[in-house]
C-alpha cells in the first residue's frame, strides 16, 4: 500500500506523517546512488508495488504456451483452423459471463447521465430483445421478460452486439477505476456528474476531468510543491477493461493447468475439462451433462423428472461446473464475443505471442489552434482519437509498423491478393477489389470476412457439441447479434505474470 494514497489536501497530519515516512530511511537509486522520493535533492518518487489488484469480478489465467486451433474432426470442413503453438501473456478474465443485471446497470447509468441531453446514447446500448424471435417457434414471451425480469437477473445477456460490448467494456473500466479512487480517498462519491462531467479514466490522467477532490497526492517536485493527482505511476490506476482476445479466450477454455504436471501434458484435451466425453464422470454427478447445450436434434434439456441440463435456454451463468482456472461456461450456455477480426487463416503466419488480428493503431487528437495541446474532450467526456499519420506520427523512420490500420496486413490486402501483379496495379477497380468479397454482398463493397467481421467463441445453448471444442471458431457481423451470443471482459496484467510469492 502506498503510504501517500490517503494523504489530504492541506492536512498538518498527513505533512508530519510524510515526514515520518521519509525520515525512516529512504529508497536509493542503484545507479546514481541519489535518494528516491526526497523533496530535498528533486523529488523523483518510486512507488512501493508488490502485486496488481484484481477487478471486480475478474480471476487470474497464468499464462503459458499451448497449441491453439483445431484439435478435434473439423466436420464442417471449414479449414480455418490449424493448430500452432503459441503463448499467452498472464491475464485477468471475467469469472461468468456478463448477466442481464450487470447490462442493465449499465443502461441505468448511460439514462442517469447522458439521458436528458443525449437520449439515443441510453437508447443505443439497449439489447436486441427481437433477437428471440423465430419465424417457426413462439418466443414472443422471451422478447419481453428475458432482458428485464428479475427470474433472468442472474442469466447471461444476449441480443448484444460487438460494437455495444466494446462500449461496456469502455464503461465498465471508468468506473472500477472512478470506485479506486473514491475508495482510496482521492476523490468524493458524485451521484450527479451529468453529460461530459463524468469520470473518465483516460481525460482524468490527462487533466481534463476534476471531479469532486477529496484528496489529492502530495507532490514532492520543489518547483511545483503542493498537490498532484493520480498518474500511471502511482499503481493505482487499473488497466482497461475489454474484450478477450481470440488466442487468450481459447487458452482460457482449455485450462491447461488441471492436466499438466511439471509442463508435461498428461491428458489430451478435447473440451475445457479432461476427456472425450460430455458427461461428468465423477460418482456423485456421474452421467450429468458438463455444459448447457443441444444434446440432439430436438433435446434441449431432458426428460420431464431428470432435466439432465435443466436450462430450455441460458443458464444462470454460476451453473454447472467452472473449468480448472475457476471459470464458468467456458463450453456452453451462451457463445462469447472476442476482440478478432475474422480471417480463413488468421495467426496461422501470425505472432506466436500474444497473437492477435485487429489493430488500428490510435493517438490522441490534437488541438486544431495549438498541435502542442490535446484537443479538449468530446460531450460524453471522453478524450478524441485519432489514426496515427504517416508524416504527423514520423512512420517512415519506425521498424515495427508502418501504417494505423493493420488489420489486412499480410491477409487481405492488396499485396495479399491475388490482383497483385504488374496488370493489377494499373487497374483501379482490382486495387480496391476485396479479397474475401461476397458473391452476393448485403452492402456494396462489403465482405463477410472483413475489417466489420468479428470472431466469436463457444458453444452456445442451441449448439451441438461440436462447437463446445475451444478450437472451433465462427463469425458475424460487429452489429450483429443473437440470442445465443454473449460476452465476457477480459485485463490485461502488469508485471509478473504470476501471483507475487507464488513459487513457480
Amino acid at each position: 500500500m502506498n503510504p501517500k494514497r490517503h494523504l489530504k489536501s492541506g492536512s498538518v497530519c498527513a505533512i508530519a506523517a510524510l515526514a515520518l515516512f521519509y525520515g525512516c530511511g529512504k529508497d536509493v537509486s542503484n545507479t546514481t546512488g541519489w535518494n528516491n522520493n526526497d523533496p530535498k535533492n528533486g523529488g523523483f518518487e518510486v512507488q512501493p508495488y508488490g502485486e496488481q489488484e484484481t477487478g471486480p469480478g475478474l480471476i487470474l489465467v497464468e499464462g503459458g504456451r499451448f497449441t491453439m486451433g483445431q484439435n478435434e474432426q473439423d466436420v464442417m470442413y471449414e479449414w480455418d483452423s490449424k493448430p500452432r503453438t503459441m503463448s499467452v501473456s498472464s491475464f485477468y478474465m471475467d469469472e461468468t459471463e456478463i448477466r442481464n443485471i450487470d447490462w442493465r446497470e449499465y443502461v441505468y447509468w448511460l439514462n442517469r447521465v447522458f439521458g436528458q441531453s443525449y437520449p439515443e446514447v441510453p437508447k443505443k446500448a439497449l439489447p436486441d430483445t427481437l433477437a428471440w424471435r423465430d419465424e417457426l417457434a413462439y418466443t414472443e414471451e422471451y422478447v419481453d421478460w428475458y432482458y428485464r425480469h428479475p427470474a433472468y437477473n442472474e442469466y447471461p445477456v444476449v441480443g448484444v452486439n460487438w460494437l455495444q460490448a466494446t462500449d461496456y467494456c469502455i464503461w465498465r473500466t471508468d468506473r472500477v477505476n472512478e470506485m479506486i479512487m473514491i475508495r482510496e480517498g482521492i476523490l468524493k462519491v458524485n451521484p450527479n456528474q451529468q453529460d461530459d462531467d463524468n469520470f473518465n479514466t483516460d481525460a482524468y490522467l490527462n487533466g481534463q476531468y476534476v471531479g469532486e477532490v477529496k484528496g489529492d497526492l502530495v507532490n514532492l517536485d520543489p518547483n511545483t510543491g503542493g498537490f498532484r493527482k493520480v498518474m500511471r505511476e502511482d499503481g493505482i490506476i487499473l488497466p482497461k477493461y475489454r474484450l478477450p482476445t481470440e488466442a487468450e479466450w481459447e487458452y482460457a477454455a482449455i485450462g491447461l493447468i488441471g492436466n499438466t504436471i511439471d509442463e508435461r501434458i498428461i491428458d489430451r484435451r478435447v473440451y475445457p475439462w479432461n476427456g472425450h466425453w460430455v458427461r461428468n464422470k465423477d460418482d456423485k454427478w456421474q452421467g450429468e451433462m458438463m455444459a448447457n447445450i443441444m444434446r440432439a436434434k430436438g433435446d434441449m434439456m431432458g426428460v420431464a423428472s431428470k432435466l439432465n441440463d435443466a436450462a430450455d435456454i441460458t443458464a444462470p451463468v454460476r451453473s454447472f461446473w467452472p473449468n480448472d482456472y475457476g471459470l464458468y461456461h467456458m463450453a456452453g450456455n451462451v457463445s462469447e464475443w472476442v476482440m478478432d477480426v475474422y480471417r480463413p487463416l488468421t495467426l496461422e503466419d501470425g505472432n506466436e505471442f500474444r497473437a492477435f488480428r485487429g489493430n488500428v493503431f490510435k493517438t490522441l487528437q490534437e488541438d486544431a489552434s495549438e498541435p502542442d495541446v490535446l484537443a479538449e474532450k468530446d460531450s460524453l467526456g471522453r478524450m478524441v482519437y485519432r489514426d496515427v499519420d504517416v508524416e504527423k506520427d514520423n512512420l517512415a523512420q519506425r521498424r515495427n509498423y508502418k501504417r494505423a490500420n493493420n488489420i489486412d496486413f499480410l491477409d487481405g490486402d492488396f499485396t495479399s491478393s491475388v490482383y497483385f501483379t504488374d496488370e493489377g496495379y494499373k487497374d483501379a477497380a482490382k486495387q480496391n477489389k476485396l479479397m474475401y468479397e461476397n458473391a452476393a454482398p448485403t452492402v456494396e463493397g462489403h465482405s463477410m470476412m472483413s475489417q466489420r467481421t468479428r470472431v466469436y467463441k463457444g458453444g452456445s445453448w442451441k449448439d451441438r457439441t461440436y462447437w463446445m471444442v475451444p478450437g472451433t471458431r465462427r463469425y458475424l457481423d460487429e452489429d450483429q447479434a443473437t440470442d445465443c451470443i454473449g460476452f465476457r471482459c477480459a485485463m490485461h496484467r502488469v508485471g509478473s505474470p504470476v501471483p507475487y510469492g507464488k513459487d513457480n
